[in-house]
């Protein structure tokens, strides 16, 4: 059976939405485009001469499909090799919506991603879409099955555990980008005076190698073994190498492609000039998706490094 071409018309106008929806739900990029497909087979289905809004029984259909998904992915996690980090996503093109705030930034910001992994499906469901998308309690109720005080409750619930280990942005893309170049020239250089001092006294380096690249299983903690992590890590980047600033989850983060092919991100969290978090993704699969969307025109590579 194939959408008559009205359906498909509408299907297709909320398609980047639902992405952007479900990519914040389950934090995977591939997974996303899973969940997206699937509510097209579902709205394919659908007896759409009965449904009132478009909007509703996809944004509803969607959330329900990734909070089933979230069941299942939590026990995944949990048996995985090493930290897990969400799949890095660029956003200078607009693939998860307009983040034109520093709020909106931060909704899809490698940190409150890894944050949210604390929440229980029902709990990230209603945090995304009230804090993300807006939706009304009452709306969110019916997407959910839940009562309104319920969505209320599970919201406060969620807020709070989001809330202690939240990073706010608090530097602007300018600065941030030159702190980075600073970092990355200290690293290469193995100048680890000069990386301590840009970093805070209690810097975490968290990896996601997957135990499909050799990547550290246990967060680094401290501005000393941090900067001897980082300093020895890029000792690996080889001639042909290309090093760029790109915006990745709303934030300004260090990229290495070779041939095409995104080989490591990192992602930064700031606070008054220093480096407080480093987030290492080098995963190939979870930088699948990076590679096949390619580098934006805009990314600054850094020369000399």
């Amino acid at each position: 059976m194939t959408v008559e071409p009205e359906g498909l018309r509408q299907f297709q106008v909320h398609r980047p939405r639902l992405f952007a929806l479900a990519y914040r739900l389950l934090g995977s990029a591939s997974e996303a485009e899973d969940a997206v497909q699937e509510t097209y087979l579902r709205w394919d289905g659908a007896d759409r001469a009965v449904i009132r809004s478009a909007e509703a029984w996809l944004t509803t259909a969607v959330v329900n499909l990734c909070r089933t998904w979230l069941v299942s992915a939590r026990a995944r996690r949990e048996a995985y090799i090493g930290p897990w980090l969400p799949e890095p996503v660029p956003t200078a093109r607009g693939e998860l919506g307009p983040l034109e705030t520093v709020e909106e930034r931060e909704q899809v910001s490698l940190a409150l991603l890894t944050v949210l992994e604390r929440l229980s499906p029902v709990e990230r469901a209603v945090f995304v879409l009230r804090e993300a998308f807006g939706y009304a309690h009452r709306e969110i109720a019916d997407m959910l099955a839940l009562t309104e005080a319920n969505s209320q409750q599970t919201f406060r619930r969620a807020t709070q555990r989001v809330r202690e280990g939240r990073t706010r942005f608090d530097i602007s893309t300018a600065q941030s980008g030159a702190l980075i170049e600073r970092f990355m020239k200290a690293a290469r250089d193995g100048d680890l005076e000069q990386l301590e001092h840009m970093l805070a006294a209690d810097a975490v380096a968290t990896a996601d190698g997957g135990g499909v690249v050799n990547a550290a299983r246990r967060p680094v903690v401290g501005a000393k073994n941090v900067a001897r992590y980082t300093a020895g890590l890029f000792r690996w980047v080889e001639p042909g190498m290309r090093i760029a600033l790109e915006e990745i989850n709303g934030a300004t983060a260090l990229v290495v492609r070779a041939e095409g092919n995104a080989l490591l991100v990192v992602g930064f969290d700031t606070e008054s000039e220093v480096v407080t978090a480093l987030r290492l993704i080098v995963n190939p699969e979870k930088l699948a998706y990076l590679t096949r969307v390619g580098e934006v025109d805009d990314s600054v590579v850094l020369k000399g490094l």
